[in-house]
């Protein structure tokens, strides 16, 4: 998965006939994150307003062009761990501010993923991304 870029993953989306073929590589993508490791499942960690129970451990790292955010992340069902690599792909990784000025509604758009998922999993996606810029925005500078 490391060397997957989000382009790439767009491009194997084009590929893929129908969503039943696409959820299955949303799930095979699922499988090959590496699992959170127990003691960082934490209520720090938990994300709130998911439906599954999911981790989102993010920290900073300096880098040369100021902060960038990495996070590992963890769920209970299949399809969330999915969208959990899906967003690492997109976003760990990058400069602070980038995640923050990111239109991610829209990224995610090219691979159409918001009209196929249930409300309750699109919220939970939502939650996700908050998480995620929240912690990009606190650690701009």
């Amino acid at each position: 998965m490391a060397d997957l870029s989000y382009d790439d993953l767009v491009e194997n989306f084009e590929i893929l006939d129908d969503w039943e073929e696409r959820y299955r590589y949303v799930i095979e993508l699922g499988k090959a994150l590496p699992p959170l490791d127990e003691a960082r499942k934490t209520d720090a960690t938990k994300v709130d307003g998911c439906v599954s129970r999911v981790w989102i451990d993010d920290r900073s790292v300096e880098g040369e062009d100021g902060k960038r955010i990495e996070f590992d992340g963890d769920s209970d069902a299949h399809i969330v761990r999915g969208l959990i690599a899906i967003l690492h792909t997109m976003l760990s990784g990058k400069p602070a501010r980038e995640i923050v000025e990111k239109d991610i509604v829209a990224e995610l758009q090219r691979i159409d993923l918001a009209a196929h998922l249930s409300p309750q999993r699109s919220n939970g996606l939502g939650a996700m991304i908050e998480r995620i810029k929240g912690f990009a925005a606190e650690n701009m500078n």
